[in-house]
C-alpha cells in the first residue's frame, strides 16, 4: 500500500520536472524566435537602406562616367580643331622661306668664235611660279635674291678679271618692273698657294673627291618686294662676258621676316603652343556660351523669364477684370429694367428705409488700383450686390477665372500675383 501511495507522488514530481523542463525549452525557443525576429526587424531596414544607397551610388557613378566621357570627347574635338586652325593659319600666312632653282644659260653658237670666246652673252630665263600657278614671293614681303656661280680655276677665268651680272624681272605681260647689275670675279690665289693646295689635296684631286673650283655668290637684290598690282612672275639673268667659263649656277631667294612672321619662323614650338592654346580657349568660350544658351536660354535667363511672365499675367488679369466689370454693369442695368414699380405708402416707407441698402447697389463699382497697375473692383460694392440678390450673384461668382468674395466674408481675398507662381 505504501508503494502505491508513493507512486503518485513520484509521478507528480517527475511530471512537474518534465513540465518545467518543457516550459524552459519553450521559453528558450520563444526567446530565440523573438530575438531572431527582432534581429530580422532590425536588419531589414538596414538592408533596404544599403540597397538604396548602392543603387543611388551606381546611378551617380554611371552618370559621372557618362558626363566625363562626353567632356573628354568635347575636349579632344576642341583640341583637334585648335590644331587644325593653327596649321591652316600658319600655312596660309607664312610665305615660302627659301626658293632655289638651277639656272641654265644659253648663248648663240652660229658664229665663228675665235679661241674660247662665245658668240653672245650667256642668258637664262627663270620663272617665279610654283607648279605654274602659285607665286614664289608673297606680296609686300622683302626677299634677298642671289646668284651662285660655280667656276673653275682655269687660266681663262683668272685672266677674265671682273665681269657684270644683270637681272631683269618682268610681269605677266612681259613688262620689266625692276633691273639690277652687279660685278664679280674669282677670288685671287697666288701661284705658290695654288701649288701648295695642289700638293696637299692631290690624293683627293686624283680620286675625284675634290676639284679646283670656286663658288662665287653674287647678291642681286637685298630687299626685293613684289607689287600686288604688278606681280613678278619671272626674271632674265645675263652674264655680260663672252669668255666666262661656268660649271653650274643656282638662283636663291630667301625671305627676311619681321613682326609675327619673324616669331613664327624663329620660334616655331613656342608659337605653336601659344596659338593652339589661344584657339582652344576661344573655342571653349564659344561652346560654353552655346551650352548656356541651349540649356538656360541665355546667361541670365531667370530675370528675363520672370519679367515676361509677370507682364503676361498682368495683361491677362487686367483683361479679365475689365470683362468682369462690364458684365456686372450689364447685369445691374438689366436688374433696374426688370424691377417692378410698387406704389403705396407702405412700399414707399419700406423703400425709404431701404434707401441705404439699395443706393450702393445702383452705384458703379469703384476702382481700386492694386500693386500691378490693374484696376480692381471695390469689394464693398460687390458685397452690396450680393446683399441685394445673392441667388443671381452666386452664378457669376467666378468670371473668367476671377472669384468674387462670398456673402458674409469680411476678409479681403487677393489673387496671388504672378511672382507667386515662379
Amino acid at each position: 500500500m505504501s508503494d502505491h501511495k508513493e507512486d503518485p507522488l513520484q509521478w507528480q514530481h517527475s511530471t512537474g520536472l518534465e513540465g518545467g523542463t518543457a516550459a524552459q525549452i519553450r521559453t528558450r525557443r520563444r526567446s530565440a524566435c523573438s530575438g531572431s525576429d527582432t534581429m530580422g526587424a532590425t536588419m531589414g531596414p538596414v538592408l533596404h537602406w544599403l540597397h538604396d544607397v548602392a543603387a543611388v551610388t551606381l546611378l551617380k557613378a554611371r552618370r559621372t562616367l557618362f558626363q566625363a566621357a562626353i567632356l573628354l570627347c568635347v575636349l579632344v574635338l576642341l583640341l583637334w580643331v585648335s590644331i587644325f586652325l593653327y596649321g591652316s593659319f600658319y600655312y596660309s600666312y607664312m610665305p615660302t622661306v627659301s626658293f632655289s632653282t638651277p639656272v641654265h644659260f644659253y648663248y648663240k653658237s652660229d658664229c665663228d668664235a675665235s679661241e674660247s670666246a662665245l658668240c653672245s652673252f650667256p642668258t637664262a630665263n627663270i620663272s617665279f611660279m610654283k607648279n605654274e600657278r602659285d607665286q614664289v614671293m608673297a606680296y609686300g614681303q622683302p626677299y634677298r635674291i642671289s646668284l651662285e656661280l660655280e667656276m673653275p680655276e682655269s687660266p681663262v677665268n683668272e685672266q677674265l678679271g671682273m665681269f657684270m651680272v644683270k637681272m631683269f624681272s618682268y610681269t605677266k605681260g612681259g613688262k620689266t618692273v625692276s633691273s639690277v647689275g652687279r660685278s664679280t670675279m674669282l677670288h685671287y690665289r697666288s701661284s705658290l698657294l695654288q701649288t701648295l693646295s695642289t700638293v696637299v689635296f692631290s690624293p683627293f684631286l686624283l680620286t675625284g673627291m675634290a676639284e679646283q673650283k670656286q663658288l662665287i655668290e653674287v647678291e642681286l637684290f637685298s630687299d626685293y618686294k613684289t607689287n600686288a598690282y604688278q606681280p613678278t612672275i619671272g626674271a632674265v639673268i645675263e652674264i655680260q662676258s663672252t669668255r666666262v667659263q661656268i660649271y653650274s649656277s643656282q638662283l636663291r631667294i630667301h625671305a627676311y621676316f619681321t613682326g609675327i612672321r619673324y616669331v613664327l619662323y624663329n620660334f616655331p614650338l613656342t608659337s605653336a603652343v601659344i596659338g593652339v592654346a589661344t584657339n582652344f580657349a576661344f573655342l571653349s568660350v564659344i561652346v560654353l556660351f552655346s551650352y548656356l544658351q541651349f540649356i538656360w536660354g541665355g546667361l541670365w535667363p531667370p530675370d528675363q523669364v520672370r519679367v515676361r511672365v509677370m507682364m503676361g499675367d498682368n495683361a491677362r488679369i487686367q483683361q479679365r477684370r475689365e470683362e468682369a466689370r462690364k458684365r456686372m454693369e450689364k447685369e445691374n442695368s438689366q436688374k433696374e429694367l426688370d424691377a417692378p414699380k410698387v406704389i403705396g405708402s407702405m412700399n414707399e416707407a419700406s423703400d425709404q428705409g431701404d434707401d441705404t441698402v439699395s443706393e450702393p447697389s445702383l452705384k458703379k463699382p469703384s476702382i481700386i488700383p492694386d500693386g500691378s497697375g490693374a484696376d480692381v473692383p471695390d469689394i464693398k460694392d460687390e458685397e452690396s450686390h450680393e446683399a441685394v440678390n445673392p441667388e443671381e450673384t452666386n452664378s457669376s461668382d467666378v468670371i473668367s477665372g476671377w472669384q468674387l468674395p462670398q456673402k458674409g466674408e469680411t476678409a479681403l481675398r487677393q489673387r496671388p500675383g504672378p511672382w507667386m507662381s515662379l
